[in-house]
Order: C-alpha cells, then structure tokens, then sequence
C-alpha cells in the first residue's frame, strides 16, 4: 500500500498564499500520477491538479493561473502552491495517488486531507 502524508494547510486571507506538500511513501508502479483535490462541506470532491511522473501537469479551470503543482519524483513528493486565495478555495484539500494507466490517473490512494480557510 502507498501511505500519503500532507502537509501545510491552514488559514490565509484573501489573495494570500498557501503551500501544500504530500510525500508518498512510494509507488506501486513506474508510471503514476499524484493529484490535489478539494472538498467544501456540501460539494463533491474535485481536483485540482495533477502531476504525473512524465512532469505533466494539469489543472482545475478555477487553479489556473492561480495555483501550481510540482513535484520531486525522487522525494516522491508534490506540492500545490496556492496564490490569490480566494474565499470560494476554502475547502479540505486531500493528496491521491494513482496508477498511470494510458495517459489515465487511476487514484486509490488519499491522504487524510489538509484544511485550507481563507476568509
């Protein structure tokens, strides 16, 4: 199994800043994604963004622009950096690790999720 651990949420104001890291404690296959969703109390979990082993990125229309996703494929770690915070970004953030499958991410894995509040 992949263990996901994430890591700096918390609170900002509007049009502040936020960096979120997860490190993977490994990857069952060669090629795989890791991705940022979010979860605001009532919504359905969407992502955010996407990287892949390739260094591909992809990106929620409301991220672009706004936010990045890198990674360190030898730490086994991405991070999200969120700038011009805006209220609606509140949420609990969770990282996903998948399978790369056909240029496909097939999550299975999620960390517990991180808080973001901006207010």
């Amino acid at each position: 199994d992949v263990q996901l651990v994430e890591s700096g949420g918390g609170s900002a104001q509007t049009g502040g800043s936020l960096r979120l890291s997860c490190t993977a404690s490994g990857h069952e296959y060669s090629g795989w994604c890791m991705a940022w969703f979010a979860q605001a109390p009532g919504k359905e979990r969407e992502e955010v963004a996407r990287y892949d082993t390739d260094g591909q990125t992809t990106y929620a229309p409301s991220a672009k622009g706004r936010f990045t996703i890198s990674g360190d494929n030898a730490k086994n770690t991405v991070y999200l950096q969120m700038n011009s915070l805006k209220v609606e970004d509140t949420a609990m953030y969770y990282c996903a690790e998948a399978r790369k499958l056909f240029n496909r991410c097939l999550y299975k894995y999620w960390g517990q999720g991180t808080q973001v509040t901006v207010s």
